[in-house]
């Protein structure tokens, strides 16, 4: 297909409860593929919950792991899928034979599983497997990549994902809202999210500040610019455990511009129209043609300490 559409999500999920959260899946992949979609994206964890997972133990994480694409939750992703004739992307933690454990992302189709990446830089818990590779496939036509949340952060896996051959590249986070030294970081308060209704004034300036959209998009439309790529960005909306998270799910093109933007603060999705003829003439596609790679091959190889601090994660410990 030269043009398809493809849906990008919000929703609130919940604490280790798969089939609520695949509940909640099926209701916007229903809503999308009314609107016309070919392709729906949730976020990091979307199906087992996320920033809980910090206090479980390796036995506990191997419990709320599956395999994939053996396990229930991923059959439950095809079989939306198949309901509704749509490619479907969600977010899980996974244990193959071994029991290392992953967080992981997966796209499933009709037919099955189509491809699954294991997150780079993962954090949220000790007992976690960094992923050791980078993940380029095909949905109808379309050259795809997956990088998790952190993964974006670090820009040389973006770029080598658009180096592999990936025109678009779903990034699934749960982002924003969180401590960090750079300026007007922080969580935002519970109580404002229980008060949305009455007070949605104060909410969305909190979500649209510093410590949320204004901090996105000092960087993610550059992630979509830089390399001529679309951009599926995926976050949850509500409170994630004990944190407050904006939404703010959105599709940007490869001129760096957001096409498509969830901006309500309920469980729901957006789509967008993407078509290869941006991917032609952005920037980013000449970009990449006038690379000498030989003058900086060495530099970008050579090796380093790498190191991985989180502010929020690391204030905990010192308590």
């Amino acid at each position: 297909m030269d043009n398809i559409k493809i849906s990008t999500a919000q929703f609130e999920a919940k604490d280790n409860d798969k089939s609520y959260n695949l509940s909640v899946i099926e209701q916007l992949t229903r809503k999308a593929s009314k609107e016309g979609s070919n392709v729906i994206a949730f976020h990091e964890c979307s199906i087992t919950g996320y920033t809980f997972a910090r206090y479980l133990s390796r036995d506990q994480m191997l419990d709320l792991a599956e395999p994939v694409p053996e396990g229930d939750s991923t059959k439950k992703l095809v079989e939306i899928a198949t309901m509704y004739n749509m490619t479907v992307l969600a977010g899980l933690f996974e244990k193959d034979r071994d029991d290392k454990i992953y967080k992981s992302y997966v796209c499933v189709d009709k037919n099955g599983l189509v491809a699954k990446h294991h997150k780079i830089h993962p954090f949220i818990n000790p007992y976690l497997t960094p992923g050791q590779g980078y993940t380029v496939f095909e949905i109808h036509g379309w050259r795809c990549g997956i990088l998790i949340c952190y993964d974006n952060n670090i820009i040389e896996n973006v770029r080598a994902t658009r180096l592999l051959g990936a025109d678009i590249i779903f990034m699934p986070h749960v982002t924003m809202c969180t401590p960090s030294p750079r300026p007007g970081a922080g969580f935002v308060n519970p109580e404002l999210w229980k008060n949305r209704e009455a007070d949605p004034t104060s909410l969305r300036l909190e979500f649209d500040g510093m410590k949320g959209r204004a901090w996105l998009m000092k960087w993610l439309p550059s992630r979509a610019y830089d390399n001529g790529i679309y951009v599926v960005f995926a976050n949850p909306i509500g409170m994630d455990h004990d944190q407050l998270k904006p939404g703010l799910s959105m599709i940007i093109d490869p001129f760096g511009d957001i096409l498509a933007e969830c901006r309500s603060f309920d469980n729901s999705v957006v789509t967008a129209n993407i078509t290869k003829e941006k991917l032609i003439n952005a920037g980013g596609n000449r970009y990449l043609k006038a690379r000498r790679p030989e003058l900086y091959r060495d530099i970008i190889g050579q090796s380093h300490n790498a190191e991985q601090k989180v502010a929020w994660l690391d204030s905990e410990k010192k308590q």
